[in-house]
């Protein structure tokens, strides 16, 4: 009877052992570094659109997250409205020694509105609808809602050499729960808020340094977010 109790409770200690091995360590500062670049075609309400990232559970070397995506936008003529249709390709990474990773491709459609306030307060609102296809996983959908704040410090716009203040928040909701082989998640996905400084080195090229904290059903967590905004 000894013996038969020790063969189950073997396999379910080391089951237990790898989960909290596993766990991330919410204390840790992660990094990304994060690249995003946008053009309109000229004479045309068309452009182009896309982003790299390259996300860290740690400072560097322990990938969390690996992003290529790029897409297609079309500006509203005479609105501040603008709408964009991307594909991206993830390649995420386990927390800690291991180097297991798994892939997602994703659709996503954004409708995003841009306004001032005062002219010295800058808005945007973003509506993102994601379609994901998670390796291992059922179709899955997401709904994400974002508002970006900045506020330049010494002029009164964005334009080369502002320095500004940038705060945004965003919200994450699944539209599943059920994601197959029987794993389940909360309708509530996680919340992104941010705060930073950027330079406008150029009219069209800026960098932010910030701090982001993560909170989610699995963990939270603070991430370095080292950003380029490139539009040519």
């Amino acid at each position: 009877m000894f013996k038969k109790l020790k063969l189950l409770l073997i396999p379910l200690f080391l089951l237990l052992n790898f989960h909290a091995s596993a766990q991330v360590n919410e204390d840790k500062t992660g990094a990304w570094y994060m690249y995003f670049w946008n053009t309109q075609f000229e004479g045309t309400n068309w452009g182009i659109l896309g982003d790299v990232q390259y996300r860290n559970w740690n400072l560097g070397g322990d990938l969390q997250q690996l992003i290529l995506r790029g897409g297609l936008s079309y500006s509203i003529p005479k609105s501040n409205f603008r709408f964009a249709l991307a594909y991206g390709h993830f390649i995420s990474g386990a927390y800690g020694e291991s180097d297991a990773t798994f892939i997602e491709n994703r659709i996503h459609q954004d409708a995003l509105f841009s306004h001032d306030f005062n002219s010295r307060f800058f808005f945007t609102h973003r509506l993102r609808y994601e379609q994901r296809w998670v390796e291992n996983q059922d179709f899955r959908t997401r709904y994400r809602y974002s508002l970006f704040l900045n506020i330049p410090l010494n002029q009164q716009n964005l334009g080369k050499n502002a320095i500004y203040l940038a705060l945004n928040d965003e919200v994450f909701l699944n539209g599943q729960q059920h994601i197959g082989n029987g794993q389940t998640v909360e309708t509530f996905d996680r919340n992104w808020f941010y705060s930073g400084l950027g330079y406008s080195v150029l009219d069209n090229l800026r960098v932010q340094l910030g701090y982001m904290h993560e909170s989610s059903n699995a963990f939270n967590k603070g991430q370095l977010q080292l950003s380029l905004f490139h539009s040519f």
